[in-house]
């Protein structure tokens, strides 16, 4: 009787288990339209943040533009995901305010569709970053919030909108992932 409850038990946690989605299954649409998911990037450090256009923050396009430049050959991608949940400030379209990046901040790291970075429409993605069982929970608090995910799909980091891009602990964790295997 104890090994068939064993068994049961070890097939009850293998199914779990294969059923867990990995941050590299979640399904997105890129800033076209497209369909995607992240597993483009395994192997990569990445960093997702959620941007706005209209947004006193919004100067960090160009701090996260060169931090993509500085260390896209070392293996890190920055990834942005345009949300429109903070005063409305990104109230685009996908063409409008990819017109925008492109224009104004000359950003050539990968874009999204815009999506909810908190509550009951919160995206999956965002549910994995940050969600309760996230090593970071909480809701995002505004415009430009930062994860850094390491080279194995582990969320490394979370930095709050008003670190920057160029600050010194976003290098230093960008340069711990990058040496890591």
């Amino acid at each position: 009787m104890k090994t068939i409850a064993l068994l049961a038990s070890l097939i009850a946690m293998t199914t779990i288990a294969a059923s867990a989605e990995s941050i590299y299954d979640i399904k997105l649409k890129d800033i076209d339209g497209k369909d995607t998911t992240l597993a483009a990037y395994k192997g990569k450090a990445v960093l997702v943040v959620n941007v706005a256009s209209k947004c006193g923050l919004t100067p960090q396009y160009k701090g996260l533009e060169a931090l993509y430049l500085k260390y896209k050959d070392k293996g890190l991608v920055v990834l942005g995901f345009p949300c429109n949940q903070f005063n409305g400030q990104e109230p685009g379209t996908n063409e409008e305010i990819k017109q925008f990046c492109s224009s104004k901040y000359n950003v050539t790291f990968p874009m999204f569709d815009k999506l909810d970075v908190n509550g009951d429409k919160r995206h999956p993605l965002y549910v994995a970053l940050a969600g309760k069982d996230s090593p970071f929970p909480g809701d995002i608090k505004w415009n430009f919030g930062k994860f850094l995910i390491g080279k194995d799909g582990k969320i490394l980091h979370r930095f709050e909108p008003r670190t920057t891009p160029d600050s010194e602990d976003v290098t230093k964790a960008v340069e711990a992932a990058l040496a890591s295997k």
